[in-house]
């Protein structure tokens, strides 16, 4: 067996190559960042060919630092969901922008979906919501809105991040894996291959979309020319999905909480399909030789891109690190309040319209309380998810963080405090890439299953609740005050 597993782990705000041995030790990383596009207000979008460039740029380092692609024993591919790619099978050029999961430009045409009836049928068949978040109504504003889709014919090609990767590492190998397609509004949770009323719903067309196949398997291989030899393609998965491997939460009852550009929660159900009753959403964890295990899923779309908007564009801290150290230098928010609805609110209240707001500003308000506040968002819209959760008879008994985000002890400790449970936050914080590089350890026959792959994941730290119940629910009550204020602007 070859000495490494490379994962290509394609984030939103940039792409990354981790290259691991078998014991899930870390060997190398190559990082670089994407250009984030912002045509309009709620628009989102990236360069396809940025995207494929950066990435082959990482992987090359990797495969390098590994001592060639014959040391590579399998890739695994974890990406940002929901964004969505068209492109030319004939010249494999991509025929547009990616359209960015945060990105909220088919508001419209949701609202319109909604109040024709369909949301019930959508709702039934894919444990989704009509919101602009997932792929569908992206593909049809790019049909109705790009007439290069149209010239191309039957040469069009659709797919989500990791389909696009596996494209263009391949040379045309057309797949997307349960875990993605469960998230594009096209695909039922109990289908096999792309639902027709689905499909016949949002206007997509069969033949522009991928196969579906496992989250583990031998799917192909790299073009030769690309590393020197082939490389087998063994593992595929959705971020989210992806982390809650990397967390073991493969059991009912497990939940993990990745922070990162937003908030993503998953508690698996099993092989149970989930259906929420509370607007949460109901996803494929991963498919195994054809079968699959599922998760109850809520998603926030403003966490770590909060504080990014306050470096890049309030000009508040310099680095995201900085935050921590501003938010230990008071004692509280100091009366200030935020509503982080950059691009809308997700779960469970799922209003794309809503916009943030920060509330309580006085003349002795400074830079660290508002930074503070914005650190506290988290905590406050992870509070209505467990609530959520646990109304879906899905409670929370501790909970298993990863991402970015989680690397501030401030944010961990506050979570314990706020949600009052233990926080547990692995001592590698990026679990979505370790959950790529056990499917691809699976996929290539390195390990029997995910199980005999959790040696890969090392230990943990724990956070323990110590806020009184008094400022807890002082907090929280500044919070649903301000959520209900925006809210009823919009009713």
């Amino acid at each position: 067996m070859s000495d490494f597993l490379l994962v290509l782990d394609e984030g939103t705000t940039s792409t990354r190559a981790i290259l691991y041995a078998h014991d899930g030790t870390v060997v190398g990383t190559a990082q670089r960042e994407l250009t984030q596009h912002y045509p309009a207000p709620g628009l989102v979008e990236h360069d396809a060919d940025e995207i494929w460039d950066q990435t082959l740029a990482c992987a090359r380092k990797m495969v390098e630092q590994a001592g060639g692609a014959s040391c590579i024993a399998a890739i695994g591919i974890t990406n940002q969901r929901e964004t969505v790619l068209a492109w030319d099978r004939r010249s494999g050029q991509p025929l547009g922008r990616a359209i960015v999961w945060q990105d909220r430009r088919t508001a419209e045409t949701c609202e319109g979906l909604r109040v024709a009836g369909h949301e019930a049928m959508v709702r039934e068949k894919t444990g989704l919501l009509l919101d602009p978040y997932f792929s569908a109504t992206k593909m049809r504003w790019m049909l109705d809105h790009w007439p290069a889709l149209g010239e191309s014919g039957d040469a069009l090609a659709f797919g989500t991040v990791e389909s696009w990767l596996v494209w263009k590492l391949t040379g045309g190998l057309h797949i997307t894996d349960a875990s993605n397609a469960s998230r594009t509004m096209l695909m039922a949770l109990d289908g096999a291959d792309w639902d027709d009323d689905l499909l016949a719903l949002h206007g997509v067309p069969r033949g522009a979309l991928p196969e579906i196949v496992d989250t583990a398997g031998a799917f192909g291989h790299t073009a030769p020319d690309l590393f020197g030899a082939p490389i087998p393609i063994c593992g595929l998965a959705g971020d989210q999905q992806a982390a809650t491997i990397g967390q073991q939460c493969l059991r009912a009852g497990h939940v993990k909480a990745t922070l990162g550009t937003g908030a993503f929660v998953l508690a698996s159900t099993g092989a149970v399909i989930p259906r929420s009753r509370h607007r949460l959403l109901g996803t494929v964890l991963a498919q195994m030789d054809g079968q699959r295990t599922y998760a109850l899923e809520g998603s926030v779309f403003v966490a770590g891109s909060l504080v990014k908007w306050l470096r890049d564009q309030l000009c508040m801290v310099v680095a995201a690190a900085e935050t921590e150290t501003l938010a230990r230098s008071v004692a509280d928010n100091g009366g200030v309040c935020i509503l982080p609805a950059l691009s809308g609110l997700g779960a469970p209240h799922w209003r794309a319209e809503v916009r943030g707001h920060i509330a309580g500003l006085s003349h002795s308000t400074g830079r660290a309380h508002i930074v503070r506040a914005a650190l506290e968002t988290i905590a406050h819209q992870m509070h209505d998810l467990q609530t959520a959760f646990a109304a879906d008879g899905a409670p929370w008994h501790d909970l298993r963080i990863d991402g970015g985000m989680s690397a501030n002890d401030w944010i961990a400790q506050d979570l314990a405090d706020m949600l009052d449970i233990s926080v547990e936050r692995p001592a590698g914080v990026e679990t979505t890439a370790l959950g790529a590089a056990m499917l691809a350890g699976v996929g290539c026959g390195l390990y029997a299953g995910l199980e005999d792959a959790a040696v890969m994941r090392k230990g943990a730290r724990n956070f323990i609740p110590a806020m009184v119940q008094a400022v807890r629910s002082a907090r929280l009550a500044q919070w649903h005050d301000l959520l209900a204020t925006e809210l009823a602007k919009h009713a």
